[in-house]
């Protein structure tokens, strides 16, 4: 029972609980591409926005050149204006050349929703993690499915009330109207793989906790990282719990990778993200995404000193306004914390009541 409606909805809920990170890493330009337009930063990596309907605006992708051709990482959401501003850049910023290979980071739809597109419209091999590449699959399949009895319940369980029950019903099964069916096969990426793309080669790191197996690219010769959005400058990625696996506990998985990333990258290494411009510092900007999400802990267990929903419990994760559009991925991401508190044995369940469960600190 795959949640699809809930990645389109992402990029809604990213100004929680953050300081000021600017104050902390360097930017590295003080330019950026015009929406819908390429820059080259390095001979041979070109940086191109395309847009996105929702409230982040944009997202970043990545062009390098591959021999005669160019290699796409990451590809936007799949709709006609994505699609005509992907012809515009073949002829004006690529000259035509060819596309050889298309890399997504992971299956959100604004970094895999073109992908099979442009698979297809060239004749290439996708290449993507295991997980993401199923599981993505597996939410393309759920379009136009009625949703599932399990999903109710779980936000049900969550406290939400009749009016926003029917949300969640009412956007179950859209991933697939903004993603491209991918194709039969693909080329895996995994932990510790070097891709060779032109006269470089790249490293494949893995992170998890945002997706289920999220592909970082590092090129240690070039002192370059295309991180997704692993990791981004001034925006913390959604962490959350779906119906289809309500006792996960992803945010482990969060900052086991923030800290792995800490020790495997060089602190001026180039962070290419997925949303803002590339920046340096990346050590001091894992320490604020870790430091953020343990002082939301910390307000968490304050909060659940009396019996809480995972409804009520927001006002400590979260400085937005829950609403209607975001409050899909505000209760995956409070749930999320919920559950690792529970497995760090600080919380407990303390009462179910026709369904709703009732957090409370131990």
């Amino acid at each position: 029972m795959p949640t699809g409606s809930l990645f389109v909805l992402r990029g809604l809920l990213h100004n929680r609980l953050m300081g000021n990170p600017a104050n902390s890493i360097s930017y590295a330009y003080d330019f950026q591409p015009e929406i819908s337009a390429a820059i080259e930063i390095f001979p041979g990596l070109k940086w191109l926005r395309l847009p996105l309907p929702f409230l982040l605006g944009h997202i970043n992708v990545w062009l390098l050149r591959d021999g005669d051709g160019w290699v796409i990482a990451d590809t936007g959401i799949f709709t006609s204006t994505t699609r005509e501003v992907w012809e515009t850049v073949f002829r004006r910023y690529l000259d035509n050349a060819p596309v050889t290979r298309v890399i997504v980071t992971h299956l959100h739809p604004d970094h895999v929703g073109c992908a099979g597109w442009l698979c297809e419209r060239f004749g290439v091999e996708l290449l993507m993690s295991r997980d993401e590449y199923l599981l993505c699959r597996l939410l393309v399949s759920d379009t136009g499915l009625p949703a599932p009895a399990e999903g109710q319940r779980f936000y049900r369980g969550a406290g939400f009330c009749e009016d926003r029950l029917f949300r969640y019903i009412e956007m179950f099964g859209s991933f697939g109207k903004v993603v491209a069916p991918l194709p039969q096969s693909y080329h895996r990426l995994f932990e510790g793989l070097t891709l060779t793309i032109g006269d470089h080669e790249w490293q494949v790191i893995v992170g998890y906790g945002h997706s289920p197996e999220h592909a970082c690219l590092y090129c240690p010769a070039q002192n370059v990282l295309i991180s997704g959005d692993q990791i981004l400058p001034t925006i913390s990625s959604n962490v959350s719990v779906f119906p289809t696996e309500p006792a996960a506990d992803p945010l482990t998985g969060w900052f086991e990778s923030l800290h792995r990333l800490k020790d495997v990258l060089p602190d001026d290494v180039l962070v290419l993200p997925a949303h803002g411009k590339p920046f340096r510092g990346v050590k001091t900007r894992l320490d604020a995404l870790i430091a953020e999400h343990e002082s939301g802990l910390e307000k968490l267990k304050e909060c659940c000193r009396e019996p809480q929903r995972a409804v009520d419990v927001f006002p400590a994760l979260f400085k937005s306004r829950i609403t209607d559009s975001n409050v899909l991925m505000a209760t995956g991401e409070a749930i999320a914390h919920l559950n690792y508190l529970l497995y760090k044995g600080e919380l407990q369940v303390a009462r179910v009541e026709s369904g709703v469960r009732w957090y409370q600190a131990r």
